[in-house]
């Protein structure tokens, strides 16, 4: 996967791997994870190593979170996992909008 990212633009983030692993679109274990932006039942949004991570879906729950080795679980049905980078500057701008009103 890091050939689809250029890990030239922040020397910190190649230390550390980003992986999203989901089970059955009911449970997703992430790694790699800075920090959790926001989120609620309907919409998580986390800043990754490797950009922002947006995961749709319903019932989205925290299952479990570790800060310190940047691991987050959720559990819920997911709809959908978007990365909002400079590729899709107008999708993460409306995004952004929606979410910081």
């Amino acid at each position: 996967m890091n050939q689809y990212y250029d890990s030239s633009a922040n020397s910190k983030t190649s230390s550390q791997e980003h992986d999203v692993m989901m089970r059955g679109r009911k449970l997703l274990d992430i790694t790699g994870v800075k920090q959790v932006e926001s989120f609620d039942n309907e919409e998580f949004l986390l800043e990754t190593v490797m950009g922002f991570l947006a995961i749709r879906g319903q019932n989205l729950q925290m299952k479990n979170l570790d800060v310190d080795k940047g691991i987050v679980s959720i559990k819920g049905k997911v709809f959908d996992l978007v990365y909002l980078d400079d590729h899709h500057g107008e999708k993460a701008k409306g995004f952004f909008s929606k979410i910081f009103r």
